[in-house]
């Protein structure tokens, strides 16, 4: 069954008008997408953006109790409730870019991203990506895929990208991760992220190991998994976020490399 949409006001509007929307009404416009038990809230409304971010800091378990920062306010944020309760199970956040503007990226302020400068075509940057611990329900991932899709789709994206984190900022835990990754998955040389951030991890260059698969996927974050059923790749290195608690990698899915079996999947979703 396909997701029903609304605005604040219950007049029928499409993903595609959601911005002029924005535009003319300033910060007030209201995309609901519903699924089954939840509803997607799409919206940049100052109210909801306040409760994203105090979401986030508990996902987060940061010591301070709103997870603020000067890239929300251009943000397009997806608040995802359950219906019945109204209570928050998981939220991010997307920004719409081209390769000229990627310099005013979340993810730029890690990585040297000059190379995508060149990348001819619109780009989706999806970050702050969280889950209520407490909520173990697949349909949660499955609407936020849904709504990414929709986004990415109504934008005719072509390179959906992001920092995808490992929780804590220890390396040894994650070896056979990392070198799965170097193994499998590195970006292509022309897209290549460069070193920026003071502390990282250079895993491609350091890890001489052959990774233990089954270990490798057990200690892969679910929204990194997801990237790279995709066909994503990463950096070569990881940066040490110590900030948010993190060790992240720069994660990119070029749109036309996603298989066709996987694109057919994401739009049935949609």
């Amino acid at each position: 069954m396909r997701a029903s949409i609304t605005d604040g006001r219950h007049a029928d509007v499409t993903p595609q008008c959601f911005y002029d929307a924005m535009d003319a009404r300033g910060k007030t416009a209201v995309t609901r997408i519903q699924r089954g038990r939840y509803t997607a809230i799409l919206t940049a409304e100052p109210e909801q953006v306040r409760r994203a971010q105090t979401f986030r800091a508990r996902c987060f378990e940061l010591a301070y109790p709103s997870d603020a920062d000067s890239f929300d306010d251009g943000c397009v944020h997806v608040l995802i409730e359950e219906q019945n309760t109204d209570r928050l199970v998981a939220c991010f956040r997307m920004l719409g870019l081209t390769g000229s503007e990627i310099d005013i990226s979340y993810s730029a302020q890690f990585y040297e991203l000059s190379a995508l400068s060149e990348f001819d075509g619109s780009m989706v940057e999806l970050g702050r990506f969280c889950v209520d611990p407490s909520c173990r329900d697949a349909d949660v991932l499955r609407l936020a895929w849904a709504v990414v899709t929709r986004f990415v789709d109504d934008r005719d994206a072509q390179l959906l990208f992001g920092c995808s984190s490992f929780h804590g900022t220890e390396t040894s835990r994650y070896l056979d991760a990392f070198a799965w990754l170097k193994d499998r998955h590195l970006a292509p040389r022309r897209w290549l992220p460069r070193v920026k951030a003071p502390d990282v991890f250079r895993f491609a260059a350091r890890l001489r190991r052959r990774p233990d698969v089954k270990k490798a996927l057990v200690h892969m974050p679910p929204l990194l998994r997801t990237y790279l059923l995709m066909g994503g790749w990463v950096s070569d290195h990881a940066v040490v976020d110590h900030h948010m608690n993190t060790l992240h990698v720069f994660t990119g899915v070029e749109v036309k490399e996603i298989p066709a079996a996987r694109k057919k999947w994401l739009r049935a979703m949609a």
